[in-house]
């Protein structure tokens, strides 16, 4: 059980972000025991193993500690590979050697780590690198639509339910009750973090179906399961022909499409339509109550709506 502070003023600075190298670190876990995360075994059976590497050894088996050095505060819910690297390699050497004290058990790579950090992390950044173009670069796109419709959910409950709805609805190991949030994880030594400073939330699709947690560190950082992870490697329904003549052959292929929240310009690149096609198909779909739009940032965003959801189930 980890226990972290949230006082009134915390609450008021947690915030989400969307992070690849906790993908990296919850996808290599997944690798360790593919079994025990049944949901990604279609991704599990097609990648290579990372073994013999730095980064292998560094993530180990549940529950086994995860250095946090592995996942450095994300700045925001546009993922960057490099900068998340950049600032892992510019992790001072003392808090490396800190935090392989706290792993437990050795290996010639982890020794080698230790006794020079510095070069130690140039070449753990390079093993991510290439783990991430051959494992999680191909998938990424649909990885992160699912990311952003969770993030889009997500700030919807808190507008909706506040900050107790939000947290307490995460995950059935996360409670928040009287100004404290706990993380129920079994084997876990963490110290509690009485007076947090915040709190990170972290959508992740690799770290289903537990939570991890990181408190050192300036801000605690709590990455979730994201809501459809079940979904990810679905083979998508191909028979909505019934529904197709009524709507329209490309109306609903965009409903299809909009699993995830997605933008006109990706929906014309996953469809071959038009831009301008696209544009005048989600129109007539607003229209009809079946896709809704929302600003986020300089995008805008198209969404199905609860009866979009239920004529595709009643389609299939």
């Amino acid at each position: 059980m980890v226990a972290i502070g949230l006082s009134a003023g915390a609450v008021a600075r947690i915030r989400f972000a969307v992070s690849c190298l906790w993908e990296v670190a919850a996808a290599v876990r997944v690798l360790r025991d593919p079994g025990s995360h049944a949901v990604h075994l279609p991704w599990a059976r097609r990648v290579s193993v990372p073994a013999g590497t730095l980064l292998w050894d560094l993530v180990p088996p549940e529950p086994g500690y995860l250095p946090d050095f592995l996942t450095p505060p994300p700045p925001g819910l546009t993922p960057d590979l490099d900068g998340e690297l950049a600032r892992l390699t510019a992790t001072p050497p003392p808090v490396v050697r800190h935090q392989l004290d706290l792993y437990g058990r050795d290996t010639p790579r982890l020794a080698e780590l230790r006794a020079d950090p510095t070069a130690g992390l140039v070449r753990l950044a390079a093993e991510v690198t290439g783990f991430w173009r051959d494992a999680l670069a191909p998938h990424w796109p649909r990885i992160q639509l699912l990311l952003d419709a969770e993030v889009f959910a997500r700030a919807r409950s808190l507008a909706e339910d506040g900050a107790a709805g939000l947290l307490n609805d995460l995950h059935e190991k996360v409670r928040w009750e009287g100004d404290t949030l706990r993380v129920s994880k079994r084997y876990c030594t963490a110290d509690d973090v009485p007076d947090g400073a915040g709190l990170v939330l972290v959508p992740s699709v690799f770290v289903w179906p537990s939570v991890l947690s990181i408190v050192a560190g300036p801000m605690p950082q709590l990455a979730y399961p994201a809501r459809g992870v079940a979904t990810l490697w679905e083979r998508r329904s191909a028979d909505t022909r019934a529904l197709g003549a009524v709507l329209g052959r490309g109306r609903t292929r965009l409903l299809v499409e909009l699993s995830a929240p997605a933008s006109t310009t990706e929906l014309a690149r996953r469809t071959a339509m038009t831009a301008g096609g696209v544009s005048q198909q989600l129109t007539a779909l607003r229209a009809a109550g079946l896709v809704v739009a929302h600003r986020d940032g300089r995008r805008v965003l198209n969404v199905r709506t609860a009866l979009a959801e239920a004529l595709l189930s009643s389609a299939r």
